[in-house]
């Protein structure tokens, strides 16, 4: 095992999220000064204003955090200087993020995605301290993964390694957000699961409740999670067998339902990787201060 090394540096974490904008200093390995915000839904240069302002109100009490990370939920462009698109925050649509909270702060910003930035905290601080290999899937209203190895997270050649909700698991199933049929996040996502409920039980169903009645015996709802979870579950056997980490560490939403979700989805990890590699998974052990506990180490080793 590994422990990567956290210097005493100062950093600034920013998490952008759909409804609200998260900050806080990383002094070490402990967060200061967390701050919550609503995020602007007048677009996206009211947004880039509200992080400035948090980025400079944080930098008043704490004038030797020079270094800032920001976490967005959206694909980035090659370089993460922009963001493709986040879809989930108002128009947000290509945007020049680096550049834009330059021209406001005249700092340099390191940019991230979200699920990537969980990840290195996970890995530094949190379920998978003392790992060399890891990857952290995010199971909500999407699926999304980050993927580290030895210290740093693993982009590829293109920078979309992680996108684990776009793998194809289901050819001719349900449309994702992205366009793609049989997507994993379109059958196996909180949003899937509430959608399929809803269906099966001919009304409205939550995600929460679909998963409530499961485990009271609910045949429909029953058969709708348990084919979200093996799903999950066979996509994490794949992704043994080509990277073989030393664990996946699992948070979002759709995993604090505990342990009928993490006992569902490692029964399948266990059917589709037998013969090859255990799998390991563990549940996620920073909640929500992963996204700017993970955007503040993107600063220093992003």
């Amino acid at each position: 095992m590994t422990t990567f090394p956290l210097p005493e540096q100062i950093s600034i974490g920013v998490d952008v999220g759909g409804t609200k904008i998260a900050t806080g200093v990383l002094r070490g390995d402990e967060l200061q000064d967390r701050h919550v915000q609503p995020t602007p839904e007048t677009g996206w240069e009211a947004v880039l204003d509200a992080i400035a302002a948090q980025i400079t109100d944080l930098q008043r009490k704490h004038p030797d955090a020079r270094l800032i990370g920001v976490g967005i939920p959206g694909p980035l462009n090659s370089d993460r200087t922009r963001v493709k698109f986040a879809p989930n925050i108002y128009g947000f649509n290509d945007v020049p993020m680096v550049d834009g909270l330059l021209e406001r702060l005249s700092q340099r910003i390191v940019l991230e995605n979200d699920a990537k930035a969980a990840a290195l905290a996970e890995a530094y601080l949190g379920a998978a301290r003392g790992t060399e290999s890891s990857i952290y899937v995010t199971v909500s209203t999407g699926i999304g993964a980050g993927i580290v190895l030895n210290g740093r997270i693993w982009r590829g050649r293109h920078g979309v390694a992680g996108e684990l909700g776009h793998i194809t698991v289901m050819p001719g199933g349900p449309v994702s957000g992205a366009g793609l049929d049989g997507a994993l996040e379109a059958v196996a996502s909180g949003t899937a699961i509430a959608r399929d409920a809803s269906y099966a039980l001919n009304r409205d169903v939550s995600t929460a409740e679909a998963f409530t009645l499961a485990q009271q015996g609910h045949p429909g709802a029953r058969r709708v999670v348990a084919q979200a979870m093996k799903h999950i579950g066979v996509a994490l056997a794949d992704l043994q067998k080509v990277i073989d980490p030393e664990v996946f560490v699992i948070g979002g939403g759709v995993a604090s339902v505990g342990d009928y979700f993490f006992h569902g989805v490692q029964a399948a990890a266990d059917e589709y990787a037998q013969g090859f590699a255990p799998v390991t998974i563990r549940r996620a052990q920073l909640g929500p201060d992963a996204g700017v506990i993970g955007a503040a180490l993107a600063a220093r080793y992003g």
